[in-house]
């Protein structure tokens, strides 16, 4: 949105004991300058992409396709990571698209993750394998945020969404494992979970 001269990025605060929608009155919730955010434009590597999230900086895909040679390591709490368009990360040679620590209040939204060729263990991970800490007064949320294995041409994994963290919301999300369009086969676009 735009604030005065200055574009910024909304994030909506977490809510407690309701229900329905809140756009009455003024929502709750904190606005990001862009000049916060690392704007992925096609082309963009993964190796820049990681380079932007070690610097502390969110992440803005515009609409676009990314193929990503290694995976996306979200480490910082209260990282955002927003999708214009529908941007589609697709991982190439078997990598897991986007690893989120286990860390408070990272926030991913509006994007989707399509399986490449070769099988990718894990498409999303959230927290590593025992994770345990309480993040239930900042949890991690997932929103708007889709994974396909097949449909738009072969893709493989084994799992599409892998939550270990604990208190991590998720909203509004497709995962599925495509049975008609491109790629599609009982061997082509193989998926345990």
């Amino acid at each position: 949105h735009l604030d005065g001269n200055t574009y910024k990025v909304f994030v909506p605060a977490k809510r407690t004991n309701a229900r329905g929608v809140s756009w009455n009155g003024t929502p709750q919730g904190t606005s990001i300058d862009l000049n916060q955010f690392y704007v992925v434009k096609p082309g963009a590597t993964a190796a820049t992409i990681n380079q932007a999230l070690s610097q502390g900086l969110n992440l803005l895909f515009t609409p676009g396709i990314y193929h990503v040679d290694q995976t996306i390591n979200v480490n910082r709490a209260d990282t955002v990571v927003l999708g214009l368009g529908l941007a589609t990360i697709i991982p190439d040679n078997g990598v897991t698209a986007m690893k989120v620590a286990d860390v408070d209040g990272v926030k991913l939204a509006g994007f989707l993750i399509d399986a490449g060729t070769v099988n990718s263990p894990t498409l999303l991970e959230l927290g590593p394998q025992n994770s345990s800490a309480d993040h239930s007064a900042n949890p991690t949320s997932i929103q708007d945020v889709y994974v396909r294995i097949g449909g738009a041409g072969a893709g493989k994994a084994t799992t599409s969404i892998a939550v270990h963290s604990d208190d991590v919301i998720i909203d509004h999300t497709w995962v599925w494992r495509a049975d008609h369009g491109e790629g599609v086969g009982w061997e082509t676009n193989r998926a345990d979970y």
